[in-house]
């Protein structure tokens, strides 16, 4: 016997966050979201599928038209209760005035539960009284969700304490800030308005939950598979020794292009993965993700500072397996302090070289007549590309799909210190990376699969804590500036 699948009307007024608070709760950026009164006219219904499966369903439907006197035709009603709702789409079906009323209607007389909407920042008023009392009549699970800026909170007590005559739960809910654990709270929330509907959406948050983690798996390994390409990236190409240095600066370009396709092509797969058909990502000019992935200002941002590159090399072997460059590289691209005996014999200071080279970043050396390029030889690249891997599915999780200020999303601006992920962590976690790291430079295919499963652990790991905001993402990652 195929369950009954939950479904719920959003009700509320236009330009007051019902198509927001549906985008975000449906994940799905293709619900229309418009600061003009009536556009919607009819119910639009969005099913939330799971591997195929439909597992909960909500309806955008248009605002009221007449409340005060649809409510006064439902209160003078004299027939059976249950059929209420129905005999008053039939009395005003073909009425003009009632067209919205009887549309909002019709999914709550067929069994929908209630999502009431309402814009918090503004005054209770006489009509949406009207529209509370026509829902409790209706006596439907219902729940009022109170979409509130948080700047603007001086009438959340009226509209709370008017909210429990009629609703059997209420919840604050910003649409255009929700994270994806505000969303799974506003889910788990509905259980409470109706015992009936406890185990299905019990069920229906579980589902939610298996299906995040197991795009957090997958979102892992396409980093992880983008990291090992750019890494392990070789080539030997036939060059005069007359023509070696502009072979080099050619090479050099020819992989930063390389490893840039690379990267776009993981994120918007990892894009996709979260639902954002329409959300580009298409990042102000300050943002840290805007830079090239090999400019300095990345890589005087991300990273590692360089002290604790050289700890990291020391620790994690890399220094051994990759030579001096994979110990010492810091990305203040100045002055390096002298390692001595840290990293072992041959460990000497560095001063104003440039590490985006073609030798420092892909050891290119000449051999008769070929040029050998790759694979990367400087460690910093992995926690370079760590850093932007995280924050960009930071801003992804994080941006509601009911969201559409595109052009306010930042990421950090380049500040004094380090300002991503990798520079917070641990000499254990920094041990996964050289491991990774090394793997992927000798093309051990053993190696690499052991490697590549720690390193996806590490960023699922990551992935939980910037979930859950339990680990800083950095200065201003996510939030509009």
């Amino acid at each position: 016997m195929k369950s009954v699948v939950p479904e719920f009307a959003i009700i509320g007024h236009p330009n007051e966050g019902k198509s927001s608070v549906l985008s975000t709760l449906a994940e799905d950026d293709s619900v229309r979201v418009s600061p003009i009164p009536g556009e919607t006219v009819r119910c639009q219904t969005f099913p939330v599928r799971i591997d195929g499966w439909e597992i909960i369903r909500f309806i955008d439907t248009p605002g009221f038209q007449n409340p005060r006197q649809t409510l006064l035709w439902l209160q003078e009603y004299q027939g059976p209760e249950a059929a209420m709702l129905a005999a008053f789409i039939a009395a005003h079906r073909h009425d003009p005035a009632f067209h919205d009323d009887c549309e909002l209607l019709g999914p709550v007389a067929a069994g929908a539960g209630v999502i009431f909407v309402v814009d918090g920042s503004r005054p209770l008023r006489h009509v949406d009284r009207a529209e509370m009392e026509i829902l409790r009549l209706s006596g439907v699970p219902r729940m009022a969700v109170i979409n509130c800026k948080e700047e603007e909170t001086g009438f959340l007590d009226q509209w709370q304490n008017e909210f429990r005559k009629h609703f059997n739960a209420i919840r604050i809910f910003n649409s255009c800030r929700a994270t994806y654990r505000q969303r799974i709270d506003l889910l788990e929330s509905l259980k409470a308005i109706d015992q009936q509907l406890a185990p299905t959406l019990k069920t229906v948050v579980a589902a939610f939950q298996e299906d995040w983690q197991a795009r957090n798996q997958r979102a892992a390994a396409l980093l992880a598979d983008c990291f090992r390409e750019i890494l392990s990236y070789r080539r030997t190409v036939a060059c005069a020794p007359e023509d070696e240095e502009q072979r080099r600066q050619e090479l050099l370009q020819a992989y930063q292009d390389h490893a840039a396709a690379l990267e776009r092509r993981a994120q918007e797969a990892i894009r996709g993965l979260f639902k954002h058909n329409i959300f580009k990502l298409d990042l102000p000019p300050q943002s840290i993700l805007q830079e090239d992935l090999f400019s300095r200002r990345t890589w005087e941002f991300l990273g590692l500072s360089e002290w604790q590159m050289i700890v990291a090399g020391a620790l994690g072997g890399a220094a051994l397996g990759v030579g001096i460059d994979a110990a010492t590289i810091g990305s203040s691209f100045g002055l390096f302090s002298a390692v001595g005996g840290l990293i072992g014999a041959g460990a000497t200071a560095l001063k104003g070289r440039d590490l985006l080279s073609g030798a420092r970043l892909l050891g290119m050396r000449m051999g008769g007549d070929q040029l050998q390029v790759g694979p990367a030889a400087n460690i910093q690249l992995l926690y370079i590309l760590l850093d932007r891997g995280l924050l960009f599915y930071a801003g992804v999780i994080n941006w509601a799909h009911g969201r559409r200020d595109y052009e306010r999303m930042a990421h950090p601006a380049a500040v004094a210190g380090k300002g991503g992920f990798t520079s917070r962590w641990s000499g254990e976690q920094r041990a996964v990376c050289a491991r990774f790291f090394q793997a992927a430079r000798q093309g051990n295919e053993g190696g690499m699969e052991a490697a590549s499963a720690a390193l996806q652990d590490l960023l699922r790991d990551q992935f939980a804590a910037i979930a859950e905001d339990r680990s800083p993402a950095g200065p201003g990652d996510g939030e509009p500036s």
